[in-house]
């Protein structure tokens, strides 16, 4: 692994916690180059909801490369953009009676982010935008100033402005009523809260620790939106694309944002992919307003359209996920019941889990040690206090078990007992 040390720049992460060579992946599992297999309860960051080289998304984009089908084409018309957006309206919005036009912003979450921000902004006349305590929401400048983590914003280099904190769902632990801080600045002419543009949410923070809001909570947050005449953005990257059961994370809560973000598992395959979904009254963009030269990856409309219709013509994955996501988090408030002592928070909302530590560093060695079992599982939160389980949606009942055990020996392990 010399190679990585010597050119590698130090920023490099993952690598760091999981320090072996990984050459294959197939399903819920990555091989290391001497054939060590590891369960993914990671599945890159919630981007390989259908597991590694899925066969029926690998057969599409095999023969789409095949016939050399377009790989690059910006925001050209293409056969399999129109494929995309096709198989998208029919089997998503339709279903939903979500009616939103569609924004290739880029390859990135944070891609769809800043369009979702700008576009806010050009359409409110207002620079101020809303955004929550610990959430999470991209590197890049814009995403950044509506991000909590105290250490990815030192990271910019310049002043994070034009955005404005408000607590999260439960911030408080239940002390004061909902939005009773934020109302209050929005009614009173004194507070000194610049009009917000937008507010940007996610309904389970997944960097920030598997904070799940509650329905009722996020219902507020709409109702609160509609009646200030606030865009509501729904950054939906991690979230979104059936990882809390339903597609859209907020399907549950019965609201319509005004605009919501894609990427990650919205490709598929793993394939760099963002979507950026607009009320079609909010199109206001003069052409070319928004660009770049990665928005049109070819072979990820294949693979996205083909996931859409494979898992999203019936509600088969829907009722897995939720199934699957009650198991974990019933096996999870198991261990945290066998640790009473070691103040444990089981946590997270359909395939979306993690569980708090009193710190980030028990929390780490509980990672360590699932990684010495053969289990890949990050931490996330503030601190870095919660061991965050995001397994591909297509993991098996067997691997369910095998990925609970694990982590009932690795918390064993270090908590002693």
């Amino acid at each position: 692994m010399s190679i990585f040390e010597k050119l590698e720049s130090e920023v490099r992460s993952y690598s760091r916690g999981w320090p072996v060579v990984f050459d294959r992946a197939v399903g819920s599992r990555l091989y290391a180059e001497d054939g060590t297999p590891y369960l993914d309860f990671f599945a890159g960051a919630g981007a390989l909801n259908y597991g590694h080289n899925n066969p029926v998304l690998k057969q599409a984009l095999l023969d789409y490369i095949a016939r050399d089908g377009v790989t690059h084409a910006l925001d050209m018309f293409t056969v399999a953009k129109r494929d995309l957006l096709e198989t998208f309206e029919e089997n998503i919005l339709k279903p939903r009676e979500l009616d939103y036009k569609v924004i290739f912003p880029g390859p990135g979450g944070a891609n769809a982010v800043e369009a979702a921000l700008k576009l806010a902004r050009k359409v409110t006349g207002r620079e101020s935008v809303i955004n929550f305590t610990n959430a999470f929401h991209g590197m890049t400048l814009g995403a950044l100033s509506v991000t909590g983590n105290s250490m990815k914003r030192s990271g910019a280099g310049v002043p994070l402005v034009h955005a404005t904190p408000m607590p999260y769902d439960q911030y408080f632990d239940g002390a004061y009523p909902d939005f009773l801080y934020f109302e209050r600045l929005l009614d009173d002419s004194g507070s000194g809260l610049n009009e917000p543009a937008a507010v940007i949410v996610e309904t389970v923070q997944g960097e920030g620790g598997i904070n799940a809001a509650s329905l009722e909570w996020l219902r507020g947050l709409s109702d609160l939106c509609e009646r200030h005449n606030i865009l509501l953005i729904v950054d939906d990257v991690q979230m979104g694309c059936g990882r809390t059961g339903p597609f859209f994370s907020f399907e549950d809560a019965g609201i319509k944002p005004d605009m919501v973000c894609l990427s990650k598992s919205i490709g598929g395959y793993g394939l760099p992919m963002a979507l950026t979904l607009i009320k079609p009254e909010l199109d206001v963009w003069e052409p070319g307003e928004h660009n770049g030269t990665f928005r049109g990856i070819n072979p990820a409309f294949v693979t996205a359209a083909e996931a859409l219709r494979t898992y999203w013509s019936d509600d088969e994955l829907e009722k897995s996920t939720r199934a699957k996501g009650e198991r974990i988090g019933a096996a999870l408030q198991g261990i945290v019941e066998a640790y009473p002592e070691a103040n444990l928070t089981a946590k997270g909302r359909g395939l979306a889990r993690g569980l708090e530590f009193e710190s980030g560093e028990i929390a780490g060695k509980v990672c360590a040690a699932a990684f010495e079992r053969g289990l890949l599982m990050e931490t996330s939160g503030p601190d870095s206090e919660v061991a965050k389980m995001l397994p591909p949606l297509t993991l098996t009942d067997a691997e369910v078990g095998e990925g609970l055990e694990i982590i009932d020996a690795s918390v064993k392990a270090v908590l002693g007992k």
